[in-house]
């Protein structure tokens, strides 16, 4: 009989938290599809694709400057890479022009400015063991700060008393996700990958929570709560809805479903 090792039990997580942070992707394609039959974006938000592809392509980037286990995170953040980049096409194709060139100026100045000079200084100011050091390092604070981005939910939640914008299965997949990961990191021994699910769990558990809590109660947010008081969150691998400024005259009122996405190390998802 052969017994589990270590790199065996690793391999099993990693596996599994690219199977997940996988389905974390693919979540928004009926959002997508609706896009492309509607031919048009309909108040969508480009951001949180925006942010979720700078995730994968960083997380992309510390995996390959890493001297060990780079496998699993290549295989789920090179496809994130390419799905989000098939979103952010559809979404400039059918967008209305302004929020094209807003989506434009992000690409440019966030997903290739903000990268670029990370990989330059990198490249030309550290090497070896030191480099993957400072770029884990950058990937640890970026997936803290879009983990983080549920609270805003969780306190729409306990103020309205109401889960209508916080969805179970995702707040459910999302945790399952953070849990595969923060075992990968763990199991290898990466800070840079085990410490950010520890936040995106314990975020996770709690919107489980509260839904439980708030589950039977009315839909509908209460009268106080303007629609401009709803969160538009982001989170790192999956999509959400929230209502496009660019899009929508000063007088209109448009329903805003805000939902959050994960991946690995920070989907990420990573």
């Amino acid at each position: 009989m052969t017994m589990l090792t270590v790199p065996h039990v690793a391999f099993t997580f990693g596996i599994l938290g690219n199977i997940v942070s996988m389905l974390v992707y693919l979540a928004p394609v009926p959002t997508f599809y609706r896009i492309y039959q509607r031919k048009s974006t309909e108040g969508f938000q480009s951001i949180p694709y925006s942010v979720a592809l700078f995730s994968a392509m960083l997380l992309l980037y510390y995996a390959f400057v890493k001297t060990d286990n780079q496998l699993m995170l290549i295989t789920i953040n090179s496809v994130g890479l390419c799905i989000e980049a098939v979103y952010l096409l559809v979404y400039i194709i059918y967008a209305p022009r302004p929020a094209k060139i807003y989506t434009a100026k992000l690409l440019i100045l966030f997903n290739t400015g903000l990268y670029t000079a990370i990989v330059l200084f990198t490249f030309f100011f550290s090497e070896g063991h030191r480099r993957a050091k400072i770029v884990g390092w950058i990937c640890a604070i970026f997936s803290v700060t879009v983990f983080a981005a549920p609270l805003s939910i969780i306190r729409l939640v306990i103020r309205t008393k109401s889960v209508e914008y916080m969805p179970f299965p995702l707040s459910f997949f999302l945790t399952v996700c953070a849990v595969m990961w923060f075992f990968y990191g763990l199991l290898i021994r990466d800070f840079f990958i085990a410490f950010p699910n520890v936040l995106g769990f314990s975020f996770g558990t709690a919107q489980m929570i509260l839904y439980a809590i708030y589950k039977d109660a009315k839909k509908g947010v209460l009268p106080e709560f303007k629609l401009k008081e709803l969160p538009n969150c982001l989170v790192f691998p999956g999509a959400e809805k929230a209502k496009n400024t660019d899009d929508t005259k000063p007088n209109e009122e448009q329903e805003d479903t805000a939902t959050t996405k994960g991946g690995a190390g920070g989907e990420l998802k990573v």
